[in-house]
């Protein structure tokens, strides 16, 4: 062969050999090795101990559904379930101790994240019911005249 070909194919050896050696110093030992190899993604059994300290900052609707069956009944029957209850009143980190009342954001772009018309058709959102911000009552916050809670009601 000419040497137009071994050149490039001694360039593209030592490439993958460079990152094959560089593998062995960057990725741990440990890393994707758990009874059956890759069984669970990305895992690395030394960082356990990481994970088990972690502090959950969301915790989903049901971790609200006991103290608040009045609000988390009425919200999964309706066009809002899908939506967690954090999204709206923040994580629940460490509530109910601190704070001892989640803030709630009344404010009308949290609303419009969702409501704002928008014109894909062809998309799921395209389906939700959306406002004109200029001109749906400009200036209000939407849970004077809407209860986020009941969203299927026009108003309360």
């Amino acid at each position: 062969m000419k040497t137009h070909v071994y050149r490039p194919l001694i360039v593209v050896l030592v490439i993958v050999g460079s990152i094959l050696l560089a593998r062995q110093f960057v990725v741990p030992p440990d890393f994707g090795v758990y009874e059956r190899g890759f069984m669970y993604s990305y895992y690395r059994r030394s960082n356990e101990k990481e994970w088990e300290e972690f502090k959950v900052k969301y915790r989903t609707k049901q971790y609200c559904k006991d103290c608040h069956s009045d609000k988390y009944e009425p919200i999964v029957s309706s066009k809002h379930k899908v939506i967690q209850c954090e999204n709206c009143h923040g994580p629940a980190l460490e509530h109910p101790q601190d704070p001892p009342k989640l803030t709630v954001d009344k404010s009308r772009q949290l609303c419009l994240r969702c409501h704002a018309k928008l014109p894909y058709p062809t998309s799921l959102r395209g389906k939700l019911k959306g406002v004109e911000p200029a001109q749906h009552n400009p200036g209000m916050e939407c849970s004077m005249c809407h209860n986020p809670h009941k969203p299927d009601m026009e108003g309360w």
